[in-house]
């Protein structure tokens, strides 16, 4: 949850603080915001705050108009250019990644001059600059992910807070931590006195990386991948999961169960049911039949998990697709209610209010030694925040478990079913009291209706047809009777078989992960992935069956800024030949930006542009078949959509000699976003047009050097001031 009150009393409250460090010559200080909106609003909250005296504001003004001095006279007029300097004249710096890049720079020359009093910044200030402050303060510990808030790291906030602290200058630095919720003492023990975050590989295979190999005497990518780094630590881990795999297998031989087979034979009947109910799950989840009603507040039943990711997980274990479906279908599920949802490409996105158990610490996961952030596990929504610590599987107490309300994402498949019982949702579930409130209503329907709490009609109300859902309707009914109609139905033992039956499951497939786990890291790492690469290039004629690199390998060798598939492909279907060279400009930059977005179909484009970028969905579409028919996982609809049209348009008109302010009016991305994507822009035509001149299209090679130049231009390709 979100609202305006919320955001003036956090505005209200940085300005308390920054008073108080300027007042106790605790400054210069730098305020970390983990959001570029978040800080443009926090710098427009202290427009009341002058730190500088009239001797500084001269040498502002000085260094400030020296730094623009290689910028023409329409650039030096842009609002961002122009809005910034009665900022900068007040001792109030402002940085994060969607200034243009030359004002950043003049921006860190100031703050090392001393000039700024105040910095309010992203995290990516903490990383790569030397640049000390006295004080640092934090916004807030939490930030988003990418799936989630959660707490920053040990390693994060190390990183951040040393900022505070100038050598030579302070006895000690000052970090100032500013809370909105309540923290767990074990998180802000970790936080504080944790350890650093792990080294880990990032080592990943590329296609363009394996043909350059490919066509190197004696250079293999098999040598490459054996000395990388990621095959070090996949090595030193080998002896543990080697013993995790043995211990899992004397937990499961250590489990029994009486009257196996009779339990056997339920559980089937069990399972099969859960088949059919999960089958049903996906139909009322279908868009059509469950977005009508994801009104805020109204009841969900949650599953634990993603049903996709159990059965994915199964899979990956070696279960065949029967097993799969049980052990998806066997995922539990818990009441919460709906606050919103939003659509992501193809797929709806569900923010629900649950109980929530987030661990306190980062633990190994047992894969590849990688760190695995804490993540929130769905609880009963009568759960209380005082569960016991939690141990290790070596035995080491990971630290408390945080368990409380709170609104989480979740794909629209991992929704059980809806009630038709709506409850009251504050508008700003941010304080942790509106969650708590919610909780007590979602506990008081519980305690309403003993007996279930309603559930919507799937026909009547959700208005679902169809003599297949009737005829699934029908196999669940009658696998319900013959469950009440097994002799063990009424045993006063079932519960205690089922649950060692279940324990026995569990640990055999956990065990035979382990072992696929300990099986694939005593090999070569990523065999099996470079293996289906090679595959895709053999199809897509990159590479001879002989492993000769070919004429559109050699041409991929060349990108690596941009999807060498895809590009190469666009080149030899004489796409790029047809298009103009305004048209080649545009195309290339759906070929660059591939940031988040609305929905490609909401995406204003004109005819041309919409032409054009169809021909590249189309050619992707080809590209994701193949890679997919290869066996390398990929869903082909993300891959497409991952084209953005966003910038066509716009950087169509820039390469017609449209001014930077003019462009900036097609789009609500910030100035520095911009730059950036013209910049890769200009570098894929440079790789575009070297791939070419290496097959002797030299007339295509010109129209990308035409390109290059038509964009190469003004504030966007501005000489650094480091240089």
């Amino acid at each position: 949850g979100g609202g305006k009150d919320g955001k003036d009393a956090a505005n209200t409250d940085i300005h308390k603080i920054i008073r108080m460090v300027v007042e106790k010559n605790y400054d210069p200080v730098i305020v970390f915001s983990f959001s570029k909106r978040e800080c443009e609003a926090l710098v427009e909250s202290l427009h009341k705050i002058d730190l500088c005296n009239e001797d500084e504001k001269k040498l502002v003004d000085t260094i400030y108009s020296a730094s623009l001095d290689n910028l023409n006279e329409e650039d030096r007029r842009l609002p961002q250019v122009v809005n910034l300097l009665p900022l900068l004249r007040r001792g109030i710096g402002l940085h994060h990644s969607g200034l243009l890049p030359i004002l950043k720079e003049a921006i860190e020359l100031l703050f090392q001059e001393g000039l700024l009093k105040v910095l309010v910044a992203t995290e990516t200030m903490s990383t790569g600059l030397n640049m000390p402050a006295r004080t640092v303060v934090f916004t807030s510990p939490r930030k988003f992910d990418g799936s989630g808030y959660r707490w920053i790291s040990s390693g994060e906030y190390v990183q951040m807070s040393g900022r505070a602290g100038r050598r030579g200058k302070d006895d000690r630095g000052l970090v100032i931590l500013m809370m909105d919720e309540r923290m767990d003492p074990a998180v802000a023990k970790d936080m504080l006195h944790g350890r650093s975050d792990p080294l880990d590989s990032a080592f990943h295979l590329t296609y363009s990386m394996i043909l350059n190999l490919i066509r190197v005497e004696g250079a293999e990518p098999e040598n490459l991948m054996t000395s990388s780094f990621a095959q070090f630590q996949s090595d030193r881990n080998l002896p543990k999961l080697e013993a995790a795999a043995e211990a899992l297998a004397v937990a499961r031989d250590a489990v029994e169960v009486e009257d196996g087979e009779a339990v056997a034979d339920f559980v089937n009947l069990r399972d099969t049911l859960a088949v059919l109910q999960s089958e049903r799950r996906d139909i009322l989840n279908l868009p059509a039949h469950a977005v009508p009603f994801l009104q805020p507040g109204r009841l969900a039943r949650v599953c634990t998990r993603d049903p996709r990711s159990v059965s994915a997980e199964a899979a990956s274990a070696g279960e065949d697709g029967g097993a799969a479906a049980v052990a998806a279908a066997g995922v539990g599920a818990e009441w919460g209610m709906v606050v919103n949802f939003e659509r992501s490409g193809t797929e709806y996105l569900v923010d629900v209010l649950v109980m929530v158990s987030e661990q306190a610490v980062e633990k190994k996961s047992p894969a590849a030694g990688s760190t695995v952030h804490s993540r929130f596990q769905i609880k009963s929504i009568d759960s209380s925040g005082d569960d016991a610590p939690a141990a290790d599987a070596d035995g080491g107490d990971t630290g408390s478990e945080v368990c409380e309300p709170r609104v989480v994402q979740v794909p629209l498949s991992q929704l059980d079913c809806l009630s038709s019982v709506r409850v009251y949702s504050p508008k700003d579930l941010r304080p942790i009291e509106a969650r708590l409130r919610v909780q007590k209503s979602l506990a008081e329907v519980l305690r309403r209706f003993p007996d279930g709490v309603p559930r919507l009609n799937p026909e009547e109300d959700m208005k679902v047809e169809g003599a297949q859902f009737r005829k699934l309707v029908r196999r669940i009914e009658a696998l319900e009777g013959m469950l009440t109609r097994h002799p063990l139905a009424g045993s006063e033992t079932l519960p205690l078989q089922l649950e060692a039956f279940s324990k026995k499951r569990d640990l055999a497939l956990q065990c035979k992960i382990a072992k696929r786990e300990a099986k694939a890291a005593s090999g070569m790492i990523l065999r099996d992935e470079l293996k289906h690469r090679r595959r895709v290039l053999r199809r897509m004629n990159h590479v001879s069956e002989d492993g000769v690199v070919l004429t559109k390998g050699r041409v991929a060798c060349e990108m690596t800024t941009a999807d060498e598939l895809v590009a190469t492909e666009l080149i030899f279907n004489g796409t790029f030949k047809e298009l103009d060279a305004e048209m080649c400009v545009a195309l290339v930059s759906a070929l660059v930006w591939r940031e988040a977005g609305p929905d490609i179909g909401e995406v204003k484009l004109s005819e041309e542009s919409k032409e054009v970028h169809n021909k590249l969905r189309d050619t992707a579409r080809l590209v994701g078949k193949q890679v997919s028919e290869c066996k390398l996982t990929i869903d082909v609809n993300e891959y497409v959509d991952s084209f953005r049209p966003d910038l066509m348009d716009m950087v169509r008109a820039w390469s017609t000699g449209t001014k930077f302010a003019e462009i900036m009016k097609l789009t609500t991305l910030f100035e520095g976003s911009v730059v950036r994507a013209i910049r890769r822009m200009e570098e894929v035509m440079r790789q575009l047009g070297t791939a070419c001149r290496v097959i002797g299209e030299t007339e295509l090679e010109a129209k990308f050097e035409e390109c290059s130049a038509m964009v190469k231009r003004d504030i966007v390709f501005v000489d650094s001031l480091f240089l």
